[in-house]
């Protein structure tokens, strides 16, 4: 137990500072961004106005209002002190819409495309990379190069050929959105069926290009601990050969655990560009226009939430691995 205390301990303190780290540029990056994005807003409220004087009242009413006129360390606490409590704000391009109901309307969305997607990506591609080294033929020869030439496509050259295939050129899937525009959201079978035939393109992007990878990593690991001595000399002993494979998997799945965080990590990116491609209510498409209108609080809760994920995600798999790998708690008591 006291190598794992000290594990889990240096993981959780450099996740920390990792989180600290972030939080510091998920709120300066967006600021760095140039023009005024309070002058957008204002420009709303002043039209058809004449008096220079009210105009310019208007606007210093909206720069005091949004606190943008503080110093920029003020404006940082005042932003971790709200983000705390759930509150970051009002949106600039969706005035006067809180951000966290836009955020609660989107990461959903996300969370329901990136999370199943790269589970059966990553389970799909350890089955083919087992197979691929087991069985090899086939699986070895044909699939896995292929589905290898599929995931060193980009996310959005993935998501344009889908859509332009399936949507526009065979017209069998919608061309984007998350459900039916003449649909109002609601729990009838109608809404919920539309939800699934506009899910499948952008499921199946972030799927295809997550495969490939998880395949050649399993591929690998495989032949290493069929080619070990314990393999050899377990074979020697007469002892079956399932009894056998079913070791040399699961040891070849440890650093795959570790894939699956990374996968996450990465994957985060492929999924948002194939939720802008398909026009997804999720946090891509909130992020295009944050970054469109110069949304600053709305930019900075969506790049938070991201970091959030991620850094969960990989902590998670982190202690599991931790408990799961006897070497781990081996070296640490070295």
């Amino acid at each position: 137990m006291k190598g794992l205390k000290k594990y889990y301990t240096n993981k959780l303190v450099w996740y920390f500072i990792t989180f600290i780290v972030a939080v510091v540029l998920n709120f300066v990056l967006p600021r760095l961004m140039p023009g005024d994005p309070v002058s957008g807003i204002a420009a709303r409220a002043i039209q058809g106005m004449t008096d220079s004087t009210a105009i310019q009242k208007v606007y210093e009413d909206y720069i005091e209002k949004f606190g943008v006129n503080e110093p920029i360390m003020t404006q940082f606490v005042t932003f971790v002190k709200n983000a705390v409590r759930g509150d970051f704000g009002v949106s600039f391009s969706q005035y006067p819409r809180p951000v966290s109901d836009i955020i609660k309307s989107s990461v959903l969305w996300t969370i329901a495309l990136q999370l199943p997607a790269i589970i059966v990506g990553w389970f799909l591609g350890n089955l083919l990379g087992a197979a691929a080294a087991y069985i090899k033929g086939v699986f070895d020869k044909a699939i896995l190069p292929f589905f290898l030439f599929v995931s060193n496509i980009p996310a959005f050259g993935m998501a344009t050929i889908l859509l332009s295939i399936f949507a526009i050129n065979l017209g069998w899937f919608p061309k984007g959105g998350g459900y039916g525009f003449d649909l109002i959201p609601n729990q009838s079978w109608a809404f919920f069926k539309s939800i699934i035939w506009h899910y499948q393109l952008p499921f199946w992007s972030v799927v295809l290009i997550t495969i490939g990878g998880q395949a050649v990593g399993m591929r690998s690991m495989s032949i290493y601990e069929l080619n070990a001595d314990y393999v050899k000399y377990s074979r020697f002993l007469g002892i079956k050969d399932r009894k056998i494979v079913g070791y040399v998997f699961r040891n070849a799945m440890l650093p795959q655990i570790t894939g699956l965080a990374m996968s996450i990590g990465t994957m985060i990116g492929g999924a948002l560009v194939a939720e802008i491609v398909f026009s997804y209510p999720g946090l891509g498409s909130t992020i295009l226009s944050a970054v469109s209108g110069r949304d600053y609080p709305l930019l900075s809760a969506c790049t938070l939430i991201i970091t959030i994920m991620v850094l969960l995600a990989n902590l998670f798999v982190e202690l599991i691995y931790g408990v799961i790998d006897p070497r781990i708690k081996a070296a640490q008591q070295d």
